[in-house]
């Protein structure tokens, strides 16, 4: 099983228009309610994917009984740390005759440091119950920020596989914790450490720095450009199909799913990170979020192209005579 940890959750209010006017009223949208936040997004990937998973995040107030009844209908499984404020939400204005999409989000909620406390206690008994653990997301502020590392450290603890995919105050702190993985955009990076990552060489010692930490697997992506990775201390650059993007949110989740699919189905390196590129790119094809199909997927596989970088591994021949 899949433990998604979602700290900075939100429900979605989606309207959808025929056509949006700037200067009058946009009556008789069709509403759509749903459970957000870059976890939960991979939980619902993974359900596609046919991955036992689960989710772990917080709810509260009246649109956190919304959002319970959205992941719920959703079919995702899920266990849920009550806080004193509300769940942020989110509103979501898609104009259908421009094909063009607006997203408008609310303040964090405040978490407080009993609601963080309950919550790592809660973790800390799931960690030990599951095969992977992926933190993803935003951190709604302070108290929060302690959470991602300390989930980190029991991962290694418990020796379970971690994928850490999040941005902000806290990143630096992930970083040092050591996940066995990472995946960020370099925007994410660049605003959180202050970094410059303007060309490739940057990018490389970026990955060489993470791998001194401990983190044995990097993926830098950024939108519809080459993405850098590394396995270990080998690095690559890899090339995703360029086609006409309808909304690229929830594309680095669909990512962050297929490198998750490809560990719990003892993918390789190349075929693991070919098919997470590969949901990416499918989902900037839709409004939806994380809803890929694997057939959808399956499509841009072979347009994904993995080069190495620097040294290569050697492959040696061990068939016996």
């Amino acid at each position: 099983m899949i433990l998604t940890v979602t700290i900075n959750p939100l429900l979605e209010q989606r309207f959808t228009f025929n056509k949006v006017s700037p200067t009058y009223q946009n009556r008789n949208g069709k509403l759509r309610l749903a459970a957000g936040g870059k976890g939960i997004n991979v939980n619902r990937q993974l359900n596609i994917l046919n991955v036992h998973n689960i989710a772990l995040t917080f709810v509260g107030g009246t649109y956190g009984k919304l959002f319970r009844e959205s992941i719920k209908n959703e079919g995702i499984d899920f266990s849920l740390i009550s806080t004193h404020t509300e769940t942020r939400i989110c509103s979501v204005i898609i104009d259908s005759a421009e094909n063009s999409i607006s997203y408008y989000f609310n303040e964090n909620q405040t978490i407080t440091k009993d609601e963080t406390y309950k919550f790592i206690v809660k973790m800390q008994k799931m960690i030990q119950n599951c095969e992977m653990v992926i933190f993803s997301g935003s951190s709604p502020g302070e108290e929060a920020d302690k959470i991602f590392p300390a989930g980190i450290e029991m991962a290694n603890k418990y020796d379970k596989i971690s994928i850490c995919d999040t941005y902000g105050s806290h990143l630096q702190n992930c970083y040092s914790a050591s996940p066995r993985i990472v995946h960020n955009n370099v925007e994410e990076v660049v605003h959180s450490l202050q970094l410059n990552l303007n060309n490739e060489r940057d990018r490389l010692v970026f990955l060489d720095s993470l791998y001194s930490k401990g983190i044995k697997q990097v993926y830098l992506t950024d939108g519809d450009k080459n993405i850098y990775a590394s396995n270990f201390d080998f690095h690559y650059k890899v090339r995703v199909p360029n086609i006409k993007s309808v909304d690229s949110t929830g594309s680095g989740d669909a990512f962050v799913a297929g490198i998750a699919y490809g560990w719990h189905n003892n993918l390789v390196f190349n075929e693991q990170i070919k098919f997470a590129a590969a949901l990416g790119t499918a989902n900037i094809q839709s409004f939806d979020v994380c809803n890929v199909q694997v057939d959808e997927a399956r499509k841009f596989v072979e347009s994904v192209e993995l080069h190495p970088i620097g040294k290569k591994i050697k492959i040696i021949d061990d068939t016996p005579d």
